[in-house]
């Protein structure tokens, strides 16, 4: 089972580092699914900052930056898998 909670809207290629606008909660820990067209890869949130400061969870409406294990776009959309 898939949930969306949030798209990325911008993606820093040499620190591999995601802005994502959330649509539901996120906690660091838990497993997601990044899908971008045909293109899709699972991994773990390892670390994620609100406001530049390391935070443990994230709600609906935050715009948080997390560090991911491959490349995601622009316009990709951020799923919860369970």
């Amino acid at each position: 089972m898939e949930k969306e909670i949030g798209k990325v809207t911008h993606w820093y290629d040499k620190i591999r580092v995601a802005v994502v606008r959330l649509s539901g909660d996120l906690k660091v820990g838990e497993q997601v699914k990044v899908k971008h067209g045909d293109a899709e890869f699972t991994t773990a949130i390892e670390s994620m900052q609100l406001d530049h400061k390391d935070v443990s969870s994230a709600k609906e409406g935050d715009e948080i930056a997390v560090k991911l294990s491959q490349k995601a776009k622009e316009g990709s959309v951020i799923f919860l898998t369970e």
